[in-house]
Formats: structure tokens, C-alpha cells, sequence
């Protein structure tokens, strides 16, 4: 199981615009400097969050996004299926008879991973942009 750039970094991009968003709308190249993420790669990303309604963009001199929701709104689950990221431990279909491997049948250790799976995804449904940031303040004192 593994996430990609996209999921990661779409999600540290938007824990850094709760952290200032609330003060004036933050630009991207802001977002960009201060992560070290692609300016063209967020650009991407913003693209699939505002079209997910995750955040709106703010034309004008004083421009940017902000997020649409409330942090304790927007859960991990939210940015991942926003951005098309699955998190995945095998690589069959649920209801599909055939396993991973290619046989007819699922492997010895499917439902193991498939439990690992649930587990992950409960998790991220359960942890909010809010959450980061109570986390991301703690340690910096």
C-alpha cells in the first residue's frame, strides 16, 4: 500500500491553507515556497479540490483559495477521493471471485489485507484537516 505525491501532498497543501486562510486567502506560489511542493503540481491538485468544492479560489490582487468548509469538516477521506487517490492493500475487486495473483481464487492472506484496508480507510474517514492542525501546533511549542 502506498500513496502517492498527489494524496500526500494534497494534503499538506491544504493544512497549510487552514493555517492562514481564516487572515486573507493564501496564493498558491505562498503554499509552494513554504512546502516545497511544484507550483505546477499544486496547480493540478487545486484544480481536482475546487472542482470537489474543497476549496474556492478568490480572484483579484489579494487572490488565492480558502477553504469552503470549516477544517473539522473536511475529513482525509474527503482530499483523497477529491484528488482520485485510492488506498488500496490488494489489487483484486472486492466482488470480483478471481484473485490478485491472477488465479481463480484469492490468495491464502486476502482477507488479511483486506482487513488492513478497512482499517486505513476508517482511519482517514476519522481524522479531519482540523486534527492536523491540533497536531501540528502541539509540536511546535
Amino acid at each position: 500500500m502506498k500513496l502517492t505525491s498527489k494524496g500526500r501532498y494534497a494534503v499538506m497543501a491544504l493544512v497549510d491553507l487552514a493555517r492562514f486562510d481564516n487572515i486573507n486567502p493564501v496564493s498558491l506560489r505562498d503554499i509552494s515556497l513554504r512546502q516545497g511542493i511544484s507550483l505546477d503540481f499544486l496547480e493540478q491538485i487545486f484544480s481536482k479540490l475546487k472542482k470537489n468544492q474543497i476549496v474556492k479560489s478568490i480572484r483579484g490582487n489579494q487572490g488565492g483559495y480558502i477553504l469552503s468548509k470549516d477544517p473539522s469538516e473536511i475529513k482525509l477521506t474527503n482530499i483523497f477521493n477529491a484528488v482520485d487517490e485510492k488506498v488500496k492493500t490488494v489489487q483484486c475487486k472486492k466482488e470480483s471471485k478471481k484473485g490478485c495473483n491472477g488465479k481463480a481464487t484469492k490468495c491464502i492472506t486476502h482477507n488479511l489485507w483486506d482487513e488492513l484496508e478497512v482499517h486505513i480507510n476508517t482511519f482517514f474517514e476519522n481524522k479531519s484537516l482540523n486534527d492536523l492542525l491540533k497536531i501540528n501546533k502541539e509540536t511546535r511549542v
